[in-house]
């Protein structure tokens, strides 16, 4: 029996996960409405607080505000039911379906808003997979303008409708409404939903063993998805396919679409890491600025003291003459202490602003050229030149990967600076190593007609900590081929001149560095000296990264290059385990 359970949980809810990304417009219909029928009430001291967070999506406040408000004596039933909305609303937004169905539940029929309540406790109910109610409710709104559902798509109703029906097992019925949302959303060119719908569609052919007709549609939804940004979207769209490949006994391309899930998958791990960082530096920055205070509030009273002392030394000079000479040696010391955590601070403060420098001149640089190719792409678009917008496309694209890979070496560099990372040396096979990298490089590589060839023995091991030896190769192939001319060579291979350790050189044949540059790159500083190349970003924190990484993996980092001729990275591991 072929394996069709897990394409089946790939797409089956990803419409209700889509269900409320509106346009603005509709959004500000929605806001609208929902003021007109508020007005009456805003004298109401807490439910205007209420409504202004409603509006601004804080779903905490929304729900204090909206419970202080139904614990008054006030008996308005059009005031209760706002609140009991509101409350259903944010609970629904925060993931509480119990409590948010409760409120809608009880929600009078003469609210303004019951077509929008309806909508609601069946998307609660297709969540809680209660497929025959939530059928219930999508049928009595089916037949309502997107005006009498404040702006809410025609075609989300259709699917949601559709997906109900599939998993009721009524698969006519479900491809009936499936293909009208369809319709609908290619009418529309929403491509982030239709990645869901085309899913959905495949899946009532695929549990049906309707394969010609399954696969097209699990092939339309991984070709969009490849043209968005949506990493959830990109990790489903390739998960099928790798089942349904797998199905077929297609192993090489299903393992293919394996290892691009797993990109996606990851990509979307680190989005998250980069967040939880944000945010952590913002409460260490606060707790810094804090203990500033703290610390200048302790320097006001000593040197009101100090004045005090002063005083009172001037009245009794000779009484007081050793207690000053021993102040002001406490002073001097002071001073001195002082002076040195001035230094130590001065030198962070300039690293930061350097470092600061760096990322914003690269950001600003591949922001403003985004900009750039993004209004040239709007007007070949116009003018329908496909071979110019594909040019643009993958202009756009080694732009944004450039940025990301900054802001990704920003993160190591922050967790290794503030020994945040974790390291655990264990032996490695660096073929193998090797092989996993420069998979991920295959575009980039058939982009500029370069040949990679890994040469590794397979029985080389080293010591190191495996997540951080990726990062190292990642940025010395991803520097390897932004300075490779097309057509091009880059040779990985190992050697053993050094006892004890085994060397694992990247070598390109590309543009290569002057002497002042190659050691710059080796000194103890993230700031490098001016580009040869004035095309091409980047800020040199990668190669002081790995220099960093390196180091903590007890290895050596060596470069040998000659301008115009090309470059060798050598990094120096442990053949040995270290001690303790």
């Amino acid at each position: 029996m072929r394996n069709c359970y897990g394409v089946f949980l790939g797409f089956a809810m990803l419409s209700v996960a889509l269900y409320g990304q509106k346009k603005d417009a509709d959004t500000s219909y929605f806001n609208t409405e929902v003021k007109r029928v508020s007005a009456p009430y805003m004298k109401e001291s807490a439910f205007a607080k209420a409504h202004t967070y409603f509006l601004q999506k804080e779903w905490d406040s929304t729900l204090v505000y909206s419970m202080k408000q139904l614990t008054t004596n006030a008996t308005d039933k059009g005031l209760e039911d706002l609140c009991l909305f509101f409350r259903g609303y944010a609970f629904k937004e925060k993931g509480l379906l119990n409590e948010s169905k409760t409120s809608l539940l009880t929600i009078s029929e003469a609210f303004p808003f019951h077509n929008q309540v309806k909508l609601k406790l069946g998307t609660i109910l297709l969540e809680e997979q209660n497929y025959e109610e939530a059928l219930t409710y999508f049928k009595e709104i089916e037949a309502y303008s997107e005006t009498d559902l404040l702006g809410i798509q025609k075609d989300n109703i259709e699917e949601n409708i559709g997906i109900c029906y599939m998993h009721l097992e009524q698969f006519d019925k479900a491809e009936a409404y499936l293909l009208k949302s369809i319709a609908l959303k290619e009418a529309r060119n929403d491509t982030l939903t239709l990645i869901g719908t085309y899913g959905n569609m495949a899946n009532i052919y695929y549990v049906q063993y309707k394969d010609k007709q399954a696969i097209p549609y699990f092939e339309k939804a991984y070709q969009l998805s490849r043209e968005t940004r949506h990493f959830p979207s990109k990790s489903n769209a390739a998960f099928n396919m790798a089942i349904v490949e797998e199905n077929r006994k297609n192993m090489e391309a299903a393992l293919a679409y394996r290892k691009e899930y797993e990109q996606w998958k990851d990509s979307l791990n680190d989005q998250n890491k980069v967040y939880a960082i944000a945010q952590k530096e913002k409460e260490f920055a606060v707790k810094e600025k804090q203990k500033e205070v703290s610390l200048l509030e302790a320097e006001n009273k000593i040197k009101e003291a100090q004045k005090d002392g002063l005083l009172y030394s001037s009245l009794f000079l000779l009484a007081l003459l050793g207690t000053g000479v021993y102040f002001y040696r406490e002073k001097v010391k002071s001073n001195n202490i002082i002076s040195a955590q001035k230094e130590d601070l001065d030198e962070l403060n300039a690293t930061k602003d350097k470092l600061f420098s760096i990322v914003s001149h690269d950001l600003r640089s591949s922001v403003y050229a985004l900009k750039t190719s993004t209004s040239e792409l709007e007007d070949h678009l116009e003018a329908k030149d496909l071979d110019k917008v594909t040019t643009l496309v993958h202009s756009n694209s080694a732009i944004v990967n450039g940025a990301y890979n900054l802001l990704d070496n920003l993160l190591n560099w922050a967790l290794l600076q503030t020994k945040q990372s974790y390291f655990e040396i264990a032996s490695l096979r660096l073929f193998f190593i090797v092989e996993q990298v420069a998979h991920n490089y295959k575009a980039l590589l058939q982009e500029k007609n370069i040949t990679l060839e890994n040469t590794v023995s397979k029985k080389d091991i080293v010591f190191a900590d495996q997540e951080s030896l990726k990062i190292i190769l990642r940025n010395i192939i991803d520097n390897a081929i932004k300075f490779s001319n097309p057509d091009g060579t880059i040779k990985i291979y190992t050697e053993h001149t050094k006892e004890g350790f085994c060397d694992l050189i990247i070598e390109d044949n590309g543009i290569g560095m002057s002497e002042t540059t190659r050691q710059n790159l080796l000194k103890e500083t993230i700031v490098t000296s001016e580009k040869e190349n004035k095309d091409i970003i980047g800020s040199g924190l990668g190669m002081q990264l790995c220099r960093s990484m390196i180091t903590k993996n007890n290895g050596k980092f060596f470069i040998e290059s000659t301008l115009g001729k090309g470059t060798k990275m050598i990094v120096s591991l442990p053949k040995i385990a270290p001690d303790g």
